[in-house]
C-alpha cells in the first residue's frame, strides 16, 4: 500500500488517505482480503495523528471498500467488478459536482469546460 501524504494540500490528510486507498481497491492494487496496516502502525509511518488514520478507515468503512473484524483487523471487501465500477462512478461523480460549482462560479460556458478538460486530458 503506497501513500503520499501532502501538508500543503488544500485536502484535509484523512481524505487524501481515502482517495489513495480507495483509488487502489478500485483499480486491484489492493485485493480483496488483503488486510490494511494497523491503524497505529499507519499513523506512525506517515508521522500524522492516529485519529486521522481512523477517520480515513471508518469513512472507507462507511463506503463500503473495507470491512472491519473486531481484533483481527481492517480488510478489503469482496467487491465484484460491476461494484468496483459503481463505487468508482460515484466517486467521480461527487468530485465532479462539486468542482463543475466552482467553474460555473468563474463564468466559464460548458464548451469552454469541455475544451480545458480534453486539452489536460492528454
Amino acid at each position: 500500500m503506497d501513500i503520499v501524504i501532502s501538508n500543503t494540500s488544500d485536502k484535509p490528510i484523512y481524505q487524501q488517505l481515502f482517495d489513495q486507498i480507495s483509488a487502489q481497491i478500485i483499480k486491484g492494487e489492493l485485493e480483496k482480503d488483503c488486510c490494511l496496516p494497523p491503524i497505529r502502525t499507519v499513523a506512525k509511518e506517515l508521522r500524522i495523528s492516529v485519529i486521522t488514520v481512523k477517520k480515513a478507515w471508518e469513512e472507507l468503512e462507511r463506503k463500503g471498500f473495507i470491512n472491519t473484524m473486531v481484533g483481527k483487523g481492517c480488510f478489503v471487501s469482496d467487491l465484484l467488478p460491476g461494484e468496483l465500477s459503481d463505487k468508482r462512478n460515484e466517486l467521480a461523480d461527487e468530485k465532479l459536482k462539486k468542482d463543475i460549482g466552482y467553474y460555473k462560479s468563474l463564468g466559464l460556458s460548458l464548451p469552454d469546460f469541455i475544451g480545458m478538460v480534453k486539452k489536460h486530458w492528454g
